[in-house]
């Protein structure tokens, strides 16, 4: 591999997504705000920095995977992309809305560098196997030079556009997401309480045309009652069906399915389960409806 790759992030996400590209053999950066992440990878052979703005000074190629809209413009307008170079190649995962991709691109361009927005999708198990789904934003040419990379991180890897196509692919993937988990908890919750066996109804709504993805990550859930936040959490979903609403109104397009998933997610972390496995959206409903979903005894 003769490119060097930086990494900023080293999350839940991140971390994993760096390990495969080591395990790739690149040449591999790493910074993190948490320096126990860093220490950790650096005993597998990646090189420690001490900033982002390290990180861009060393590498061609530098990702980031940032929680959160406020920490991506702070650590990539603020951090790295001010130290951005020509020809270099700035790439972004985090899910972020549509005007942070811009500016971003905006102010690697003044760089003479390119960016791509580049988010992803399938969650820590998909992130460690290296089997993500990554949606690319950006000038095609920057996408032909970071591809190999991310092919080491996903099995689905596509270049959607220019700038901020990747971001819109993201959020359209997270407006599902937000509504069939909602969508999900209420026909847990229905069934159960109509006397069926849930573990029945999951098994046979799950093989019928009124399958999902995320009934069958959460309805295992909602019936073990396992519902500590050990993947993603309601409150990630709720910052990114607050994006998807900014991108609804900047387009003039109705949600309301949309909008019912927000409100109820808010309610939700409003209530403290923030911190919970996405499947606790379920409980709220649960004590509205004075019923809990349980397996039936054998």
């Amino acid at each position: 591999m003769t490119e060097k790759i930086g990494f900023i992030g080293l999350g839940r996400m991140g971390l994993p997504m760096s390990y495969n590209l080591l395990r790739a053999g690149y040449d591999l950066m790493v910074h993190n705000r948490s320096q126990e992440k860093v220490r950790q990878i650096a005993d597998a052979g990646a090189t420690a920095a001490a900033s982002a703005a390290e990180v861009v000074a060393n590498c061609d190629i530098v990702l980031a995977c940032l929680p959160d809209v406020e920490t991506c413009e702070r650590v990539l307008l603020g951090e790295a992309l001010p130290n951005a170079r020509p020809g270099q190649i700035i790439v972004d995962h985090s899910t972020v809305g549509a005007a942070t991709s811009r500016a971003c691109a905006a102010a690697a361009e003044a760089r003479g560098a390119m960016f791509l927005d580049a988010p992803i999708s399938g969650g820590t198990e998909r992130a460690t196997d290296g089997s993500l789904t990554i949606m690319v934003g950006g000038p095609t040419e920057a996408y032909a030079k970071a591809q190999p990379a991310f092919d080491v991180m996903g099995a689905v890897v596509r270049h959607v556009g220019p700038t901020g196509s990747g971001t819109a692919a993201k959020l359209v993937n997270q407006l599902l997401v937000g509504v069939h988990m909602v969508a999900a908890a209420e026909a847990m919750l229905l069934g159960a309480k109509s006397g069926a066996d849930p573990a029945l109804v999951f098994e046979l709504v799950n093989s019928g045309w009124g399958q999902s993805f995320l009934l069958g990550r959460n309805a295992p859930a909602m019936l073990d009652r396992d519902f500590e936040g050990t993947r993603t959490q309601l409150r990630v979903f709720l910052k990114d069906l607050g994006l998807i609403q900014e991108m609804a109104r900047d387009l003039d397009t109705p949600i309301a399915a949309g909008d019912l998933a927000y409100r109820l997610l808010a309610e939700a972390v409003e209530q403290g389960l923030g911190d919970l496995d996405s499947a606790a959206i379920v409980l709220p409903m649960e004590q509205q409806a004075g019923f809990e979903i349980q397996r039936k005894s054998d």
